[in-house]
């Protein structure tokens, strides 16, 4: 049984795959063409933003959202210990500086309070990630911008769908990204991004960036736009067949919500009562009003390790969310962190394990996945 897998979702989709893609072909355009524009307004349409720019993947999204945004050599920018590299890699790219903070142990997104004890005079933007099911506290984040003049950059790259308020995630701050990496919610047939943004200069900032500096036809001196420092642009296209895929899925989009939200209840019902698994999806409970996603599903468990290879054994797929946490990566030795620093998202690292998760899952194969789980724990399966 593997991690996840979509091809009967792509089976069910194709009659109207296929129609996008051929009218790709017709036209002949690959490439930044029509279709993408009808992505952009159709994700636009969806999560109520401004602007949606479409570029080739999640990772660049960020980095180009925060270029646009203004983050420049020097500039410094919060981000959690436990994300997946590109939230904090982003931030290197735009040749500024990742400070790390701490996670909250239930959610597993960006803690305030921890936050606000790394901000310092060279500090300009904090970068919440929306991560596995819910967002971050944005009430207490985008308060803490505030008081400090800071920008609110969302890595919302697993957030389509979750909102806040009534407000799409990536919309809350200076903007936010979408990632379609082809086990994303929305998922494409290779990689594709998408920015978000209510701010009209960034948008157009981020539109010139991602095409070597072009707009349109025509070539923006990159060297004249103050807000970029002289910084040139480079070539982050989406290509039309992922914009095609995306478009065609989008349709049902709500719809693999929802599955995904059943299949999840079917796994809590299935692991409450499982001695050694030791925490479960948490909803927090928010003062705003939010909806949880289930981009994935993921526990924590004693002996995880241990559980990982007595499920690989039984051909059951497993992704550990994340084997090592950002400070302590290698690429970001020099910043001088040690085990101890952020123990929420070292504790996270340890413990933390996504199940088979995915629409067209079965619930016999959630059966399955818990009987296996249940057996390593206490030797029977029921």
């Amino acid at each position: 049984m593997p991690f996840f897998d979509q091809a009967e979702t792509f089976r069910k989709a194709w009659p109207a795959i296929s129609g996008h893609v051929e009218d790709v072909f017709d036209r002949g355009k690959f490439s930044h063409g029509r279709k993408v524009s009808e992505l952009e307004k159709a994700v636009a349409g969806y999560t109520g933003a401004r602007h949606a720019i479409a570029v080739n993947s999640g990772t660049d999204a960020l980095v180009l959202l925060l270029r646009a945004a203004g983050i420049a050599p020097g500039d410094e920018v919060v981000v959690p210990a436990f994300s997946f590299a590109a939230s904090a890699t982003s931030v290197a790219l735009a040749r500024a500086r990742p400070v790390f903070a701490d996670i909250e142990p239930e959610s597993y997104a960006l803690d305030a309070a921890s936050a606000a004890s790394v901000i310092s005079e060279r500090t300009r933007a904090v970068m919440p990630v929306h991560l596995f099911t819910q967002m971050a506290d944005m009430d207490a984040l985008r308060v803490l911008a505030a008081d400090h003049g800071l920008l609110v950059v969302e890595d919302s790259a697993e957030a389509i769908g979750m909102r806040w308020n009534g407000v799409h995630a990536g919309l809350l701050g200076a903007g936010g990204v979408l990632s379609f990496f082809p086990t994303k919610t929305l998922g494409a047939l290779g990689d594709a991004g998408m920015i978000l943004t209510d701010d009209d200069e960034i948008a157009r900032l981020a539109g010139i960036l991602r095409h070597h500096g072009r707009m349109g036809k025509t070539i923006d001196h990159i060297a004249g736009i103050s807000n970029l420092s002289g910084v040139s642009g480079t070539n982050s296209k989406m290509d039309d067949i992922q914009a095609a895929v995306l478009l065609a899925k989008l349709a049902g989009l709500d719809a693999q919500i929802e599955r995904r939200a059943r299949l999840a209840a079917a796994y809590t019902e299935r692991l409450r009562d499982v001695p050694g698994v030791t925490r479960l999806p948490t909803i927090v409970e928010r003062t705003s009003d939010t909806n949880p996603v289930f981009y994935v599903y993921v526990v924590e468990a004693d002996r995880r390790d241990d559980l990982v290879r007595h499920l690989t054994d039984r051909g059951i797929g497993t992704e550990v969310y994340y084997p090592i946490p950002l400070h302590l990566q290698p690429c970001f030795s020099a910043l001088g962190h040690s085990p101890g620093d952020f123990p929420h998202a070292e504790r996270a690292c340890e413990r933390t394990v996504g199940l088979p998760f995915y629409p067209d899952l079965p619930e016999s194969a959630v059966d399955m996945v818990c009987d296996a789980v249940r057996e390593f724990y206490t030797g029977r399966t029921g």
